[in-house]
């Protein structure tokens, strides 16, 4: 599988990542998962604190400890959990930031973090102070690299140039292309690498797209309506690819992207991915054709 560099750090990722969110709880099942993953091709690995509250890593961490030293593990940190576990609260601050990696560190058996992330941002957000927590750990040695996750574009400038952040997480897709119109500029004029997730749009681009039609009213910029007769053109137009296929490819198409974070719950949903990005890259005409039929509207808050 092709790898790409994240950022300008020492980090070469798959271009498909594993996002681990759905994995769910058995830790068999999920080591099945990852194992399938790692076989065909993929090194990176995405999960969260917040995740199953800390059971996520512990889980990732079990399962990748054997070839520990062949992957990314990435891991987020800002969404802070109640005592009660009952929900979260948003906490930025370097002592949380400095306080979690450790018990991230711990549940993930392993003694460094290859990617940190802050796991949202805000402009309410402390934000020197926050970036010196990362930029803290990193000299620590305890993380090698670090980015941050967030859609919002008025964020996303005031964190890219003032950190040396290396990745920004965000949702693309066909059906979601708002980053296309500010925040990709941004990102590439400061050397952070774009970590795309949500690529499927939720199933509906995937060979599922109609029974999630039949779950959904709408979806970012399209009515149901014209989801309704987008998909099915889609599918038409491009016969000898999937509508996986088309999808990952398209986000694959942006030299600004590095990782492609698709989740899976199965193992034939892993293999289904990886078949789809290992096919030909959409050529030009291609490309301009998914342009044309879909929206390029940008964000309407947090400009």
């Amino acid at each position: 599988m092709e790898k790409r560099r994240i950022g300008v750090s020492p980090l070469e990722s798959s271009l498909l990542g594993l996002g681990c969110m759905s994995l769910g709880t058995d830790q068999k099942k999920a080591e099945d998962i990852i194992r399938t993953a790692y076989d065909q091709g993929i090194n990176y690995f995405d999960t969260a604190d917040l995740y199953d509250y800390g059971t996520n890593e512990e889980i990732v961490g079990k399962a990748l400890k054997p070839i520990r030293n062949d992957v990314l593990i990435a891991t987020k940190v800002g969404n802070r959990a109640k005592d009660d576990l009952s929900g979260w609260y948003w906490d930025p601050s370097k002592s949380y930031i400095k306080e979690q990696v450790k018990n991230s560190l711990k549940r993930l058996q392993t003694d460094y973090i290859d990617l940190y992330q802050l796991h949202g941002g805000t402009l309410d957000d402390p934000i020197d102070e926050t970036i010196e927590a990362f930029e803290d750990l990193k000299r620590e040695g305890l993380i090698r690299a670090y980015g941050f996750s967030s859609i919002r574009p008025n964020v996303i400038r005031e964190y890219a140039p003032r950190s040396s952040a290396d990745s920004n997480m965000m949702q693309y897709s066909l059906l979601d292309r708002r980053p296309e119109e500010q925040a990709f500029n941004v990102l590439k004029e400061n050397d952070v690498s774009v970590i795309t997730r949500g690529p499927l749009a939720k199933g509906l681009l995937s060979a599922k797209f109609k029974e999630k039609l039949a779950d959904k009213d709408s979806y970012v910029h399209y009515s149901h309506q014209e989801l309704e007769e987008l998909l099915p053109k889609l599918q038409d137009l491009f016969k000898g690819r999937s509508l996986t296929e088309i999808a990952l490819l398209f986000n694959a198409a942006h030299t600004e992207v590095s990782t492609i974070i698709a989740g899976a719950s199965t193992p034939d949903q892993v293999s289904e991915n990886v078949k789809a990005i290992n096919e030909n890259p959409l050529s030009r005409e291609e490309i301009e054709v998914l342009k044309s039929l879909t929206k390029a509207d940008g964000y309407t808050e947090h400009r």
